[in-house]
């Protein structure tokens, strides 16, 4: 047997079976929807939704196609910081279509201040809205962090901000929903939270991501 032979005998000695790695777009769709499920419970039980606004859907189709690219966003976003967690399960190009549609999403309602979806109303106005976005977002991000930490992320502060920020533009998306609709109310109290939200689990991913690696 030669020297590299007996080499690698005894580096291989001893090492034990790699597990195989998770189904990470599985992982997020789970998550996702279990968050999504809590997210739409916790608001049907903390108050009424607006009034008339199913209805709103379906007689007003830019209404419904910003919902649409509010929900493609959040499972981009969702999908794209799930496999981040994982060296080499996402592509830049994958990552880029989930910014692009948070982009398209967000613009809708700057456009809207111009050029409204909806009429501007205070009816279904959720005093709390601001709070019940931060508050509910919190379990579903720390959920993320428990999953991501049993993974390998290289980047954490990348990873966590993408899961944070999908965790913040659930509740953000459906007060569209359950508050009043108004674009500047919408940017100052349902997406501007759910923006924080991102930045908090951000500055939450050093140390406790980190000490995973």
């Amino acid at each position: 047997m030669s020297d590299t032979d007996k080499l690698i005998d005894r580096l291989s000695t001893g090492l034990e079976q790699a597990r195989p790695l998770p189904n990470i777009d599985l992982m997020a769709i789970v998550w996702l929807l279990a968050s999504a499920l809590y997210v739409v419970a916790i608001i049907h039980l903390t108050g009424p939704i607006r009034p008339g606004a199913w209805d709103q859907l379906v007689t007003t189709p830019r209404y419904l196609i910003e919902m649409i690219f509010g929900l493609a966003a959040i499972v981009f976003v969702s999908l794209a910081a799930f496999r981040a967690a994982v060296p080499g399960a996402v592509s830049k190009g994958f990552a880029r279509w989930g910014l692009a549609l948070t982009a398209i999403w967000i613009g809708s309602y700057v456009v809207g201040l111009e050029y409204p979806t909806l009429e501007p109303s205070m009816l279904g106005k959720r005093h709390s809205c601001f709070h019940e976005t931060l508050i509910y977002s919190i379990p579903p991000m720390i959920a993320g962090f428990i999953i991501v930490r049993r993974l390998y992320p290289l980047r954490p502060i990348t990873t966590a901000l993408g899961f944070s920020l999908a965790a913040g533009m659930l509740p953000a998306l459906y007060m569209q929903i359950a508050c009043m609709y108004s674009p500047d109310h919408i940017l100052q109290f349902h997406i501007l939270p759910a923006a924080m939200v991102g930045l908090i689990g951000a500055a939450a991913a050093w140390p406790l991501l980190r000490a995973r690696l």
